[in-house]
């Protein structure tokens, strides 16, 4: 039986795989473990189809390293403590390398799996490659995300998606065999979405669909009469979700209830994993409406608590009753904004020094080279505030932080302008 297109075209070292030039390229930090030999336990984080199975079996390819894999869907605490033993017994007859073990979707292991693997990580009994969709952060228990590096996987660029497509017209033996002219690649990298399986899948499938021994011409209106004609094939796996979840965070940043819990709908319809849709309010909740509204940011973290709990169908309830509230609260970015400026002034000016008056003076030395000298405490001060500068020299005056105008944020912004005029005083 034929493979489909993205297994027959699955790159098989360095040198074909396309992408993630941050981590493989030259010089960078993958790239150097690889050649160095000195592998660590990783987790690959990133979207579908970027190359996280690629790149594990390739790094095991070029280090010859024996290499064990399970997917977290359908293996049990049982299945990873004999993968465990089995490395155990043969490091104890070979002084060969310790071998990976590849967790695919290793988000999906609960608390008891991933705990048995941490004394064979810590030991260095195996290398652990794990590979998630999902915010290692999130779903990995803290002891096994302490013992391993997170590289984070982007999703391919149109240059990628181009190199991949002329790959495969040149060198897949089968579409070789037919005449295939491609006219336009709009439609082909846009419901690509970024992911390398999805883009020779939706080529895959209008090849296919062309009977004829006639040219295949592939342009923006095949490819889209192809993909409404093949849509279970398609989405069978959720695969177009970022369409969906970007019209559902604008729908609730626009204020508007009802499209935003119709396309969560869509969504849980969709098969789609009700955690994802969770975090999103969490971070929504806290980018868009902010300070304006200070507990939604608590509400969409109790619903995550909630629907990690309960899970679905019931989870759809906590989740339509936050997305309504969050649709329905004022709208502020500030913090947001405060937080992206903050950063980048801190690129900027990296290496400023603390005043003395605000640095601690834990030791004698300290305290006669003028450390914390100047300091003082708010608490002594009427209104529990005393006029002292706290950002580094050359930045008086400087502010982050552009109250907007709402309820909750025109109160705090007078507050402010008694304490800091000379920051809020406009």
């Amino acid at each position: 039986m034929l493979a489909p297109l993205p297994e027959r075209m699955r790159p098989k070292n360095l040198q074909e795989y396309v992408g993630q030039r941050h981590l493989v390229g030259d010089g960078c930090i993958m790239r150097n473990m690889i050649d160095s030999g000195n592998l660590s336990s990783f987790i690959l984080w990133g979207p579908p189809g970027v190359g996280k199975t690629t790149l594990a079996r390739i790094i095991s390819e070029t280090l010859d390293r024996e290499f064990y894999t399970l997917s977290a869907v359908s293996s049990g605490v049982k299945d990873v403590r004999e993968v465990i033993d089995a490395a155990k017994a043969k490091s104890l007859f070979s002084n060969a390398a310790a071998p990976i073990l590849f967790i695919d979707e290793i988000h999906r292991f609960n608390k008891a799996q991933q705990d048995a693997l941490l004394g064979a990580v810590e030991s260095g009994t195996v290398v652990l490659i794990g590979a998630t969709t999902e915010n290692p952060s999130f779903e990995v228990i803290t002891p096994l995300l302490s013992r391993c590096q997170v590289f984070v996987l982007k999703s391919l660029e149109q240059a990628d998606l181009k190199i991949l497509l002329d790959r495969a017209l040149s060198c897949d033996e089968v579409l070789k065999e037919r005449n295939i002219r491609i006219s336009e690649t709009d439609a082909l990298f846009r419901q690509s979405g970024g992911d390398a399986r999805k883009l020779l899948n939706i080529l895959e499938i209008v090849v296919d669909s062309n009977l004829s021994g006639d040219t295949i011409v592939i342009d923006n209106r095949s490819v889209t009469e192809c993909l409404q004609e093949n849509v279970a094939i398609y989405d069978k796996d959720g695969e177009m979700h970022y369409d969906i979840i970007s019209a559902f965070i604008k729908s609730v940043r626009g204020s508007d209830p009802n499209a935003a819990v119709y396309w969560m709908a869509r969504m849980l319809e969709g098969g789609e994993d009700p955690l994802f849709i969770a975090r999103r309010l969490c971070i929504l909740a806290a980018e868009d409406i902010g300070l304006a509204n200070p507990n939604a940011l608590l509400l969409a973290n109790s619903t995550f608590q909630i629907v990690h709990s309960i899970g679905m169908p019931e989870a759809r309830i906590p989740l339509s009753e936050c997305a309504i509230y969050l649709a329905s609260s004022p709208k502020s970015n500030s913090a947001y904004l405060a937080i992206n400026e903050a950063i980048e002034c801190a690129k900027k000016d990296s290496v400023a020094p603390v005043p003395l008056y605000l640095r601690n003076a834990p030791t004698k030395l300290m305290e006669e080279l003028g450390y914390s000298d100047g300091y003082r405490y708010a608490h002594d001060f009427p209104g529990h505030f005393a006029d002292l500068e706290f950002m580094p020299s050359g930045m008086e005056g400087k502010a982050f932080y552009e109250p907007q105008p709402n309820r909750h944020e025109d109160g705090l912004k007078t507050y402010l302008m008694s304490c800091w005029p000379k920051y809020y005083s406009k």
